[in-house]
């Protein structure tokens, strides 16, 4: 990865992150909606909603509060930027974590009772998702060779060939990183799962219009992760990686209005039960076949 590669796909990020973000919040709302027998709002609802709330004064419990949220915003661009640009993809699974925690500290640094469940919630949710987002990046490295995202382009099989297990995990914790039900604790996107709005209690005006931005930038970071499994040296692989990134959200909105939100301790104990049992089996296989896919 190169400085003008980054930089190209920094800026691709910003504007192309932002728009397909927001698309994508929008036909989910516009799907959720159908399945619930209602008309639902228009595709481009969430836009009207960011707009609104950038329009609103700023009232904040603290300064740090914003400063936080925004640093948690500008680690995320950064995240998808090095992931789309062919970079290192343990680095961009560090850069998104770290996001994760300024926001985490953002909730806290409010010291409303509300907020700061809402974070020791999120803290949970790391600690259920972040063993198998780590495996993940391990098991790529073992697969390709190498830890850079741009190395699939040379392989002659995508990687689910040999990383299924991998693949399944990924989309087990996949809900949660998402926040969708049945693991949405800390923060839901959607009004009915709430009385109280979780780690963005305190938060409104702008620091709660970044947040929704924030969103659609992890949203899109996190569906680039599964097309990253069937894609390969072929022209073929972003056509199949695009259909298979649309049925997984369609599959992880159907999961979301159908199930009901589970206690922590249920969440915490599937992820690392799916996190061991399937990352370990296909690490220890995939150790018997060096070298298929290069």
């Amino acid at each position: 990865m190169t400085v003008v590669t980054f930089l190209i796909a920094l800026v691709g990020f910003i504007v192309g992150g932002a728009v397909l973000g927001c698309l994508l919040t929008g036909i989910d709302r516009i799907i959720t909606a159908r399945m619930q027998s209602r008309v639902g709002p228009p595709l481009l609802q969430p836009y009207y909603d960011v707009r609104k709330l950038l329009a609103k004064d700023k009232r904040s419990v603290n300064d740090f509060q914003g400063f936080y949220v925004l640093l948690a915003l500008l680690f995320a661009i950064l995240a998808g930027a090095f992931f789309f640009a062919g970079g290192n993809l343990l680095l961009v699974v560090f850069v998104i974590t770290l996001s994760t925690l300024f926001f985490i500290v953002a909730a806290y640094s409010t010291r409303s009772p509300y907020a700061e469940i809402g974070a020791e919630r999120e803290i949970m949710q790391v600690a259920s998702y972040e063993p198998m987002v780590i495996l993940f990046a391990i098991a790529f490295y073992i697969a390709t060779g190498s830890f850079n995202v741009s190395q699939v382009f040379e392989l002659k099989a995508p990687i689910i060939a040999v990383l299924p297990l991998i693949f399944l995990g990924l989309l087990f914790i996949l809900t949660i990183k998402l926040r969708k039900s049945p693991f949405d604790l800390s923060y839901s996107h959607h009004a009915h799962q709430e009385l109280v709005k979780g780690i963005s209690t305190e938060m409104s005006g702008r620091t709660l219009a970044l947040v929704e931005i924030m969103h659609w930038y992890e949203n899109v970071l996190f569906l680039g992760w599964m097309g990253l499994f069937v894609v390969w040296a072929s022209w073929l692989a972003i056509p199949l990686a695009i259909l298979a990134v649309v049925l997984i959200y369609f599959l992880e909105i159907l999961i979301d209005n159908n199930f009901a939100r589970v206690k922590w301790q249920s969440m915490f104990k599937w992820s690392w039960i799916v996190t061991l049992v399937l990352s370990f089996v296909n690490i220890i296989v995939l150790g018997l076949l060096p070298g298929i896919l290069w």
